[in-house]
């Protein structure tokens, strides 16, 4: 029997979220809240994790309008960590450059930038410790660069030539590099972080010191993988350190499809009963006291930390992605929390230990630097020039010993080849 409808109850409706600009319009970024510098506490690091949740709704900040350090979040690093730190932000800056010309030219087919984010890499590297275990996104380039791995091999990689260490066998910048404790990238959003808490409870069950790690963007917090992995560290209470970069936008849709509208991405640590802070992501002292906070928390068994990093992505998601065609381009000039290269540098200018000289002769010779880097890695070979691994090693390093079926496949593809191409040899590429 069907039922009446009811007529005096109002119809149910849905919200879609709708970015407050579109290309064209006008930029009024007064609806964010941004604390002054240097106003918000700092918990002890063995605190309860109820303690910190209202730096969740926050926004943790170190360096002030007058570009000095201020409050109880000041790392207070010297003048020489602090050039080191502006120099490797600045290093890959011009690696991202060098590597999105070479896209555009046809020696690559894809290339992701971390324009304006790169102290939420850089700093969280140099906050950890050298052989503390990396889970990475696909824009934390910066931790390779800072953890000192050849940008030659990161070049090899993203033209997939014949030095390139994975063989050609991963989507260009997803790295992989075991010696410098930085796990494969993984094009699947999110997968990272449940592997990054098991990596973590295994070092607690073996007793070791070394905590893990994670990254991954606002966007990928609505994937399944990212709540299994809260969840898993919360009941062990594993040594790890969770890092959401909220960068405010995924490929065409912004963060309130992930549900920004509602919440700090911060507060998710609340209902899981995990420490939260949330900082300024374009601050780098912020972001490496946040990240030496959390890191010694988890060393010290204080168990997990959720960071977000609340920075903008400057420029496009990636290398196929046109940001004029959803995002008003007047929003990069007018992010209230400025450019995080430009931050350090006039913070180290108002201590007296930089010039704009200083800035000007260490880009161009990092530009150099990258330069070189990217030429050795030509004469390996760039996308499509033929100059890759011998055709066999297609069928090498998944078995340790081969088994009959993919023999008989290797064999047939080889003698394939050689009908195609009587000229061609087997050690050729």
């Amino acid at each position: 029997m069907t039922e009446a409808p009811r007529t005096n109850l109002p119809p149910l409706e849905l919200h879609v979220p709708e970015p407050r600009f579109r290309p064209g319009d006008a930029v009024d970024y007064s609806h964010l809240v941004i604390p002054a510098a240097g106003v918000q506490a700092r918990p002890d690091e063995g605190c309860a994790a109820n303690e910190t949740h209202p730096l969740c709704l926050d926004l943790v900040r170190v360096l002030g309008e007058d570009n000095k350090a201020v409050g109880p979040w000041d790392p207070k690093l010297d003048p020489d960590s602090l050039r080191r730190m502006l120099r490797l932000m600045a290093l890959t800056r011009a690696f991202d450059d060098r590597m999105y010309r070479g896209q555009r030219q046809g020696k690559t087919s894809f290339y992701m930038k971390c324009t304006g984010e790169e102290a939420t890499s850089i700093a969280p590297a140099m906050a950890l410790a050298a052989d503390d275990m990396v889970f990475p996104s696909y824009r934390q380039q910066g931790i390779l660069i800072a953890r000192g791995y050849p940008m030659v091999d990161m070049i090899n990689q993203i033209y997939s030539n014949k030095a390139d260490k994975l063989k050609g066998r991963q989507l260009p910048i997803m790295y992989s590099a075991k010696e410098a404790s930085f796990f494969s990238i993984s094009g699947n959003l999110a997968t990272q972080y449940p592997q990054a808490v098991g990596w973590a409870m295994a070092s607690a069950i073996k007793g070791d010191t070394r905590i893990a790690a994670a990254w991954l963007g606002e966007g990928s917090t609505a994937e399944g993988d990212f709540h299994s992995a809260m969840t898993f560290a919360a009941v062990y209470n594993a040594p790890v350190v969770f890092n959401v970069v909220n960068n405010q936008w995924a490929i065409s849709s912004f963060s309130g499809f992930a549900g920004a509208e509602r919440t700090t991405f911060a507060a998710r640590a609340i209902g899981y009963g995990i420490a939260g802070i949330r900082v300024d992501g374009n601050d780098p002292l912020a972001v490496y006291a946040a990240a030496r906070w959390a890191a010694n928390r988890a060393r010290a068994g204080g168990g997990p930390t959720l960071i977000e990093h609340f920075t903008y992505r400057a420029e496009g998601h990636s290398t196929s992605d046109d940001p004029g065609q959803y995002r008003s381009q007047a929003e990069r000039s007018e992010w209230p929390l400025g450019d995080p290269v430009t931050r350090l540098a006039r913070h180290l200018e108002a201590l007296g230990e930089w010039t704009p000289e200083a800035h000007a002769a260490m880009d161009l010779e990092l530009a150099e630097q990258v330069k070189a880097a990217a030429k050795a890695a030509e004469a390996n070979g760039v996308l499509g020039h033929g100059l890759h691994h011998p055709f066999r090693t297609l069928f090498e390093d998944v078995f340790e010993e081969l088994p009959w079926h993919l023999k008989e496949q290797s064999e047939q593809a080889i003698r394939e080849r050689r009908i195609k191409w009587p000229e061609w040899k087997e050690d050729d590429s």
